[in-house]
């Protein structure tokens, strides 16, 4: 649960930890809500999406853990969802990750992120989702 003041160092510590020159990627757009965050990543080929994903999960939670106004032990949940856009959607997801927070005022992550299962016909168990905090 990340303090709405505090997401900014959070996203600049993350688009560092994305866009080290050794893993040569481009992180497109970023943002924190309260129980999720949004990642859109150009990502180069030579590291795996659950090995990046394990990277920024590791630093940031060391990141997190080690900042005075995180008042309890911080750890991101097990697993997450990965989703890959043409260049033609760029745009669209950009202003979508942007505009995360009027998003969810109509609608929960956990109605968001089956909807997107649903959409692109990922067949899924629900002991498997996420615990959502609704």
């Amino acid at each position: 649960m990340i303090p709405k003041k505090h997401k900014e160092d959070v996203h600049k510590f993350i688009t560092g930890v994305v866009q080290d020159k050794s893993r040569k990627h481009k992180l497109l757009a970023i943002n924190c809500m309260p129980d999720h965050i949004h990642i859109f990543i150009g990502q180069h080929p030579a590291q795996s999406t659950s090995d990046l994903v394990n990277d920024i999960k590791t630093a940031s939670t060391k990141f997190i853990k080690s900042q005075p106004w995180m008042p309890f032990n911080f750890d991101w949940q097990n697993g997450y969802g990965s989703f890959s856009y043409s260049r033609s959607h760029i745009d669209r997801v950009v202003k979508y990750i942007l505009n995360q927070e009027e998003h969810h005022k109509k609608r929960t992550f956990k109605e968001e992120y089956i909807d997107f299962l649903k959409k692109y016909e990922i067949s899924y168990d629900e002991k498997y989702l996420f615990d959502f905090h609704d």
